[in-house]
């Protein structure tokens, strides 16, 4: 894995940072291979109960797509005629967000600086984000003359709602963190020198929780934004066995009348 991209796995919990700072974390092919390689290791890794996205610096999250290497890619696909450049949304961008938005584990993003283009769609993929105080999000993609990527038109107009997504995306700008927090982007936003600190207590304890549960609930929140109540109930009757069915229940149940607080094993 490329030092762009940490990677770290300590008491069920992966930490993901993305380590180029001095280039804001924008998205080079490296990264980008890194970051894929990473969060699909998270997700498919029994031992990880949990995922922490994060960044090194305190600029910026991810400003997306590195543009100074892109500006190179589109001359020599020029050249060549191959059409090779946007076939890293496929390549890359896809599987990440796939990964991380699919994961059988609460994924936590610490939003660190700013989060623009893809970089605001990979924080948009975590199921819960916290936010410096410090940092912005800006959708960017119309302002280079591309499209939505990185999933953002599935999960920002479920995030904040259709018109609102497409006013984001029609015109792009930059959101504050306490933009962010009134629009529902921010889960909770904290003074940036509490941001790690924080980001990892909630990630520890969401790590040390019923992952299996906390799978069940994904799953079954992604299921019924796309399916009828109907349809919606038959899964949650098919999770909510799977769920009752698991040790973590038993557990919780019995720490529950002895009054106890449960201890839970992820199974």
């Amino acid at each position: 894995m490329a030092d762009t991209v940490l990677y770290e796995v300590s008491d069920g919990l992966a930490t993901i940072t993305l380590n180029r700072p001095e280039a804001m974390n924008a998205l080079n092919i490296a990264t980008k291979a890194a970051l894929r390689e990473a969060a699909e290791s998270a997700a498919g890794d029994t031992a990880v109960r949990a995922i922490l996205l994060t960044a090194a610096g305190d600029r910026a999250f991810c400003v997306g797509q590195d543009l100074k290497e892109h500006i190179g890619l589109l001359a020599a696909d020029r050249e060549s005629g191959a059409g090779q450049t946007m076939s890293t949304v496929k390549e890359h961008y896809n599987p990440i967000v796939t990964a991380l938005a699919g994961a059988p584990k609460p994924v936590v993003a610490a939003v660190n600086g700013v989060a623009a283009g893809a970089g605001f769609g990979f924080a948009l993929a975590a199921d819960h984000r916290i936010v410096a105080d410090t940092a912005a999000f800006n959708t960017s993609f119309a302002g280079v003359a591309l499209t939505a990527d990185s999933g953002v038109s599935w999960t920002l107009p479920r995030v904040i709602g259709p018109s609102r997504a497409a006013d984001l995306l029609l015109f792009p700008r930059s959101i504050s963190a306490q933009d962010a927090l009134e629009l529902g982007i921010a889960n909770r936003v904290v003074p940036y020198a509490e941001l790690r600190a924080e980001a990892e207590k909630v990630a520890r304890a969401l790590a040390e929780g019923p992952t299996v549960a906390y799978a069940a609930i994904k799953e079954a929140v992604a299921y019924g934004l796309t399916h009828s109540l109907v349809q919606t109930l038959a899964k949650e009757d098919e999770l909510q066995a799977r769920a009752g069915q698991s040790e973590d229940h038993a557990i919780a149940v019995q720490a529950f009348v002895n009054k106890e607080k449960p201890k839970y094993l992820g199974r």
